[in-house]
């Protein structure tokens, strides 16, 4: 049989740099929200014990650097079973290199798609420790909806009430706000080290790190407690999104500062900011209607620019199982 797995996208409603780690990581702050822009992986068993990993997009490695590759070597060894094998078509809409957990969602819906696959039997525990080891958004990635996301990025706390009243917890999905529409942008010729962009980030702001346990729990908590968690709850108006890599990533990635203007010219805009390390860059409306029509408001500027767009909306879940696409 074949197994459909969705690889969301992600934007980070909020990122804030506290300071530095003892591992040499840096200590984050963050709200992120998986989006329906998504990637599907066609996950078919074989009997040759190899993991054949097959991709649409040209130019993306399919070897062992891929996070698909490492997550399914990583289960199949946790497994103790060295004779799985898995031919893995990858189908991506989510732009490379952008700043939207793409490569992260891949490999997190492949731990999701090959214990299914495979009949591993691995809970959700078992798979959260093993997306934290191959990397920082991968927990998140599997769990989606609008989470608080703490340290490196692998530790999740929901952000609003869960949904399903009267369900049990295990059946209940993390709260997300009701029909917020995104607009996402990004130049294709626009590229940002993440590693570049934080190292940035301590240059400028390193004099202003926390460097106690205490400081950034403070911090944890007045996130938890501010305005944008109350807001993404209640419905009431966005408060400006907070992220502290577009402060040093816009006045030197030109495409980023130029994304940002147009998108804040946008009609009925709720809030604007760049997602992650960039250079991706997204507005957000009260419903999918809105952010359409915004694109159409702006889309002969985005064009002219150079911009790719796509519309689309926030998702309540992380990599999942397609069930209407297993076939036998």
């Amino acid at each position: 049989m074949t197994i459909t797995v969705v690889a969301p996208a992600k934007i980070n409603l909020h990122l804030e740099v506290l300071g530095l780690r003892p591992d040499g990581y840096h200590e984050l702050a963050m709200v992120m929200q998986t989006l329906d822009l998504a990637d599907r992986l066609l996950c078919t068993p074989t009997a040759d014990g190899r993991i054949t990993l097959v991709c649409d997009a040209p130019g993306l490695s399919t070897g062992g650097d891929n996070l698909v590759v490492r997550a399914a070597e990583l289960l199949r060894r946790r497994a103790a079973l060295p004779e799985l094998g898995a031919r893995i078509e990858l189908g991506k809409r989510i732009p490379i290199g952008a700043g939207l957990a793409g490569g992260s969602s891949d490999g997190a819906a492949t731990l999701v798609g090959l214990n299914a696959l495979w009949g591993c039997g691995f809970g959700a525990a078992d798979l959260l420790a093993m997306a934290a080891e191959l990397g920082s958004d991968m927990p998140f990635c599997l769990e989606g909806g609008t989470r608080l996301c703490f340290g490196r990025g692998e530790r999740l706390e929901p952000a609003l009430p869960p949904a399903g009243d009267g369900l049990p917890a295990s059946e209940q999905a993390v709260g997300v706000r009701p029909g917020l529409g995104v607009l996402l942008i990004k130049h294709p010729q626009a590229s940002v080290s993440t590693p570049w962009a934080f190292g940035r980030c301590r240059e400028l702001r390193g004099d202003f790190y926390l460097e106690r346990e205490s400081d950034f729990e403070q911090r944890r908590q007045a996130l938890r407690q501010g305005p944008l968690v109350a807001a993404l709850a209640s419905g009431a108006a966005l408060p400006p999104l907070r992220n502290d890599l577009q402060a040093v990533v816009e006045p030197e990635v030109a495409s980023v500062g130029e994304g940002l203007r147009l998108l804040r010219q946008a009609p009925q805009v709720l809030a604007v900011a760049m997602s992650g390390s960039g250079p991706s860059l997204f507005a957000l409306f009260a419903d999918a209607a809105a952010a359409t029509a915004a694109h159409g408001r702006l889309a002969a500027d985005l064009a002219a620019a150079g911009f790719e767009a796509w519309c689309c909306r926030c998702r309540a879940g992380g990599a999942s199982l397609e069930t209407s696409g297993t076939t036998p």
